[in-house]
C-alpha cells in the first residue's frame, strides 16, 4: 500500500524543506512505499488529508510542526466527522514540535519512520473550537497575541522567539471582559488569558495547562486577570513549569465542553495558528478518543 507523506516545506522557517531528502531516504530504508506532496500554502495540507481520508486512506504521514499537523487533522475529520479517523504518523519538522512533546513520539527522521514501520499506535482526543479540530492546544486572549508577535518576529528561531514574544504581548498589557460557562461553573469579568489544553505543553517550554491529559476525555482550561503587566512578567516563568496556576489569581479546571463571549474580539489560536483576530463567540467541546498516533 502506498502511503501519502504530506510534507510543509515552510516549517520551520523553510528548514523542512531541506531536510526533504533525509526523508525520502528513510523511507526507501525502511521499504515503506510513499508518495509525497508537498504543501503549496495554508489550507492545503487539509485539503491533501480530506482527500486522501475519502479516498479510503488507513494511515496518513505529515512531516512539519505543529500548526501542519492541526491541518492534517482537520482534513482527516472533516472526511468524516462520525468515523475512525485514519491513523496519523508525525515527522517533526517544526520549530517547538509541542504534540511530538507532549505524547512522547520520536524526535528524529530516521526514528519516526521506525515507529511508522513498527505500528504501534496510542489513542488521544481532539479539542474543538466552533469548527476546527486541534490536537494539542487552543486559547484566546494573551496566548494568541504572544502567537500574532511570534509570526512578525523572523531574525530569532527556535524557543527562544517564543519567549521574546510573550514578552513582547505583556508589554503590550491587553485586556478583555469576558463570560465563561464550562461544565460545573461560570465567570463573568477581566481576563487576561483563557489557554485550553488537550495537552500541558505549547509554545516549546509553556505548560500553560499543566493538568491536561490528552486521553482522559476532558478539555483542560486555565482563565485569569493580571491587573499589570508586572504581575504578567511574574507569571511568566512561573508558565515555563505550570507553577502559575498555583497563583490566587489563576484558575484551572477540567470539562467537555466550554463556552466563552469575549469583549472586545479576541484573537484565537488552535495549535499555534492564528484562526480569527476578532473572536466574540467561542465554544470548545472534547472529540473523545478521535485519532490514533503513531509512537515508538
Amino acid at each position: 500500500m502506498t502511503n501519502l507523506v504530506i510534507l510543509n516545506p515552510y516549517s520551520n522557517r523553510w528548514r523542512a524543506s531541506a531536510q526533504r531528502s533525509e526523508l525520502e531516504t528513510a523511507l526507501r530504508n525502511a521499504s515503506i512505499l510513499f508518495e509525497l506532496v508537498e504543501t503549496d500554502g495554508p489550507g492545503h495540507a487539509t485539503l491533501l488529508a480530506e482527500q486522501a481520508a475519502r479516498g479510503g486512506a488507513k494511515r496518513v504521514i505529515v512531516a512539519g510542526g505543529d500548526g501542519t499537523i492541526g491541518e492534517v487533522v482537520n482534513g482527516l475529520y472533516r472526511a468524516n466527522p462520525e468515523a475512525e479517523l485514519p491513523a496519523l504518523s508525525v515527522i517533526p519538522l517544526g520549530t517547538a514540535n509541542d504534540l511530538v512533546v507532549n505524547l512522547g513520539l520520536a524526535r528524529s527522521i530516521p526514528d519516526a519512520v521506525l515507529a511508522f514501520k513498527a505500528g504501534k499506535t496510542r489513542t488521544i482526543d481532539l479539542g474543538k473550537v466552533n469548527d476546527w479540530v486541534y490536537a494539542n492546544n487552543s486559547a484566546v486572549g494573551l496566548e494568541p497575541v504572544v502567537t500574532l508577535y511570534n509570526i512578525r518576529m523572523t531574525r530569532l528561531r527556535g524557543v527562544i522567539r517564543y519567549l521574546v514574544a510573550a514578552m513582547r504581548a505583556i508589554a503590550s498589557g491587553p485586556k478583555w471582559m469576558m463570560s465563561l460557562a464550562w461544565d460545573d461553573g461560570q465567570y463573568n469579568g477581566p481576563i487576561s488569558l483563557v489557554s485550553v489544553g488537550n495537552c500541558p505543553i505549547t509554545g516549546g517550554l509553556f505548560h500553560m495547562a499543566p493538568a491536561a491529559d490528552p486521553s482522559d476525555g476532558k478539555l483542560t482550561f486555565v482563565y485569569g486577570y493580571a491587573p499589570s503587566r508586572l504581575k504578567m512578567l511574574t507569571l511568566l516563568p512561573r508558565a515555563i513549569s505550570g507553577a502559575y496556576v498555583n497563583d490566587p489569581v489563576i484558575h484551572q479546571h477540567h470539562t467537555t465542553r466550554l463556552e466563552i463571549h469575549a469583549s472586545p474580539g479576541t484573537p484565537l489560536q488552535a495549535d499555534g495558528e492564528i484562526r480569527g483576530e476578532e473572536n466574540t463567540d467561542l465554544v470548545y467541546e472534547i472529540l473523545p478518543a478521535r485519532l490514533n498516533v503513531f509512537c515508538p
